[in-house]
């Protein structure tokens, strides 16, 4: 892979961008090469970080390589970015994002199909299709509308407005903000304790959760009943369930 990084340690792989020449912007390759570790990791990781080399996490779509490009073309490159950004969100394993520097357009879109998203404090994060003329294509219509909101996703896109990495975790982009250069150090951190959960309970938070939001009120519910039900009686929660009234599992208490 030429421009993706694959390195896999105690069940935490991790994917980095590494065409930092060119902020690590998505081309086709990049997207391919990302496809393949993804699917990697889907096959021996319990987590996964996914970050970016150089100074910059992702400056997004690399708009030499789509300026020439048909319509259908465009539609099947848009298509593939779907694709391959659906298996992180919605395959078996937590994605966390360490985020710095520029977090743009593409960028915002990949950040968004994480699951948890960690940005140190040099990040920031924009959506200037509207300046170039175009519109998302990576799904973040859907996936960062749903983060961020429409309103905000608006402004940014029709104004080109730059959001700071504090405005960021306002807006609930990001939910944990570290000094410049920890970014990764937290992600990896945070990838570590979704790992140590049970594999099911995280399949359906990635995947039950996200359905329900979007379900009817009365479907929500009903479904939730479902994956509660289904989660509980398996030999893993027992185990850990037991552990817990035996004392065995560490208590809940609030942070130093």
């Amino acid at each position: 892979m030429a421009f993706v990084e694959y390195s896999i340690e105690d069940g935490i792989a991790r994917l980095t961008l590494t065409r930092p020449d060119k902020r690590n912007a998505l081309n086709d390759k990049m997207l391919e090469d990302l496809e393949v570790a993804v699917d990697q990791a889907a096959n021996e990781a319990l987590a996964v970080v996914i970050c970016g080399q150089g100074e910059h996490f992702c400056a997004g779509l690399d708009l030499a390589e789509h300026s020439t490009k048909t319509p259908i073309e465009g539609i099947d490159g848009s298509r593939n970015w779907h694709r391959v950004f659906q298996k992180i969100r919605g395959g078996r394993i937590p994605y966390v994002a360490a985020l710095h520097g520029a977090v743009i357009g593409g960028g915002l879109e990949l950040a968004s199909v994480a699951h948890v998203r960690v940005a140190d404090e040099t990040a920031f994060f924009a959506l200037p299709e509207g300046q170039r003329g175009i519109f998302v294509g990576g799904g973040g219509s859907v996936h960062t509308s749903r983060i961020m909101g429409v309103p905000l996703m608006t402004d940014m896109m029709l104004t080109g407005r730059v959001l700071s990495v504090d405005e960021a975790r306002q807006a609930s982009i990001v939910t944990y903000v570290t000094s410049a250069g920890e970014a990764l150090e937290k992600a990896t951190e945070l990838a570590k304790k979704a790992a140590s959960n049970a594999p099911l309970s995280n399949y359906a938070v990635i995947n039950a959760l996200p359905r329900i939001r979007d379900s009817g009120y009365d479907e929500g519910l009903f479904f939730e009943s479902m994956i509660a039900a289904f989660t509980q009686t398996t030999p893993e929660a027992h185990e850990r369930l037991k552990a817990f009234l035996e004392k065995r599992a560490a208590r809940i208490a609030p942070k130093d």
